[in-house]
């Protein structure tokens, strides 16, 4: 245990809670202002970071360093493709994508944005575009690059498997070992523990609506807290069988259920419309990406792009020290261009296919002149996965697939997430203690619990948000790491010239 880390994040964790518990309307008002106030204010800086991030992965895929491997030359991958796939899925994107893919869209749609009409032909197109660019390619930029920074300078360097090792590079290993280091390790443990307790808390609302409508279950903060409690539980369980024997196998069967899922809506629902969305949107998503990655809506004629696009690039960014340790504890062996492919394009792709399929069938309901239903859903976003299945064939059968889809994909984030935090506060101890990892488990879900019977989960999910101010410098410190890392790789790699020929 790295007591400073460990006991400073504890801490903060127990003062937050307390806060948001306790307090729930002054801890909701002081947070919703705090994570209004950084949007606002620092709205440019997330645009500018966020597309920074991605033009880094994009000139590191296509530059030499792509060949450099995690772990030298000889190393080889811990895990397949597929699992090591599966894995880094369900981390980063799979809780999330599960209940906003039919939601987003459709609000979109619905609801006028500026210089756009709402419900027309356009506004759909448009809905669509918008969701690509929120869940695409810079929000995956965003984890890989500490990520990839971590994974280089503990592989590579030997350096712990801790969000401190990227003060090396820049300051040097003292300044790695001091205060510093203890406070990176600090608020991104704070951040990892926070994000997935929230996650846990809107996780079991949707599965609530899902057993409400499957086994009439009655909705309310005590289901929910027992499924919190269950998710926990199994959460436990395959954190403490490890990588290997938990983590992996649930990412694996759930990736299988989720394609299961997705193949059965798409071949359900509306096909050729969703194939037409696919093609459109993703055409759309290209053109349009260099112009609505920098842009910034300085005039503020209403507060859209704050509650949607930096709240995104804010929440990416508060959760992308979770995403990167776990990505780069299991990506040893893996070449700089294939974790840039396997983390940024594949994952984009994967999430453009997920979202074309429930968000155009999401769509279509509105589309064809059932807006009560799509009322329902933008008002009521946790229903709204189960309420498109109700209107497909084998409704029963799909909702009780999607429900386990639900569940597990919260447990490998309740797992993922939990190791995570182990890892850190242990001085990035790529195996660490079993007992510790109980302890980061439970305490998420009781965190998860604890506010959903205060109802301080927003609260708690706006001041989770406001430290992606903080964590977007820790972010550019590490692409300066990562740069300044692989030049040295590089450097390393390269033969040195010998002394001039004495006879020329």
């Amino acid at each position: 245990m790295k007591p400073p880390v460990f006991f400073g994040a504890a801490g903060l964790v127990i003062g937050f809670v307390v806060f948001g518990a306790g307090f729930t309307d002054t801890a909701a008002s002081a947070f919703e202002a705090a994570q209004a106030w950084t949007t606002r204010t620092f709205g440019w800086w997330y645009m500018l970071a966020a597309t920074g991030l991605l033009v880094l992965s994009v000139f590191l895929l296509f530059s030499p360093a792509r060949h450099v491997r995690l772990g030298g030359r000889d190393a080889t991958p811990d895990f397949s493709r597929l699992s090591w796939m599966a894995m880094l899925f369900a981390a980063g994107m799979g809780t999330g994508l599960v209940f906003w893919s039919v939601a987003e869209p459709l609000t979109h749609y619905m609801q006028a944005r500026p210089g756009l009409e709402s419900r027309t032909p356009q506004a759909a197109g448009e809905a669509m575009r918008l969701t690509f660019f929120h869940w695409g390619l810079n929000a995956w930029a965003i984890y890989i690059v500490l990520g990839l920074a971590i994974a280089l300078l503990h592989f590579n360097r030997g350096l712990p498997l801790a969000p401190r090792n990227i003060l090396e590079p820049v300051f040097g290993r003292a300044v790695m070992k001091g205060w510093a280091g203890h406070i990176v390790d600090i608020l991104c443990t704070v951040g990892t523990l926070l994000g997935v307790s929230t996650s846990l808390g809107l996780g079991a609302m949707q599965i609530n609506t899902g057993l409400e409508r499957f086994l009439g279950w009655p909705i309310s903060t005590t289901v929910q807290s027992l499924l919190v409690g269950v998710i926990t539980l199994l959460a436990t369980i395959s954190v403490v069988a490890g990588l290997s024997s938990g983590i992996r196998r649930l990412s694996r069967a759930n990736m299988i259920a989720a394609l299961g899922l997705m193949a059965f809506v798409f071949a359900a629902g509306p096909t050729g419309r969703i194939l037409e969305s696919l093609v459109t949107s993703s055409g759309l998503y290209i053109q349009s990406l260099p112009r609505s990655t920098l842009f910034v809506d300085f005039v503020r004629e209403n507060d859209w792009q704050a509650d949607w696009t930096l709240f995104y690039w804010g929440w990416w960014i508060s959760w992308a020290p979770f995403v990167a340790v776990f990505l780069a504890r299991i990506s040893r062996g893996r070449t700089v261009g294939e974790f840039i492919v396997g983390a940024l394009i594949v994952p984009s792709l994967a999430t453009f296919a997920w979202l074309a399929v429930f968000g155009t069938s999401g769509l279509d309901l509105a589309l064809s002149g059932d807006t009560e239903l799509a009322r329902r859903i933008v008002e009521e976003p946790a229903i709204a996965l189960h309420a498109l299945l109700e209107t497909l064939p084998l409704a029963p059968v799909s909702m009780a697939l999607a429900t386990g889809v639900i569940l597990i994909f919260f447990v490998t984030s309740s797992d993922s997430g939990s190791f995570v935090d182990d890892m850190v506060t242990s001085g990035g101890d790529p195996d660490p203690p079993r007992a510790q990892r109980v302890f980061w488990a439970v305490s998420e879900g009781a965190v998860a619990i604890t506010l959903l019977l205060a109802g301080g989960l927003s609260a708690i999910r706006n001041a989770s948000i406001a430290l992606g101010l903080p964590m977007s410098c820790i972010l550019v410190l590490a692409a300066i790491a990562l740069v300044r890392a692989l030049g040295r790789q590089e450097g390393a790699r390269r033969p040195r010239a010998g002394p001039p020929d004495a006879s020329s």
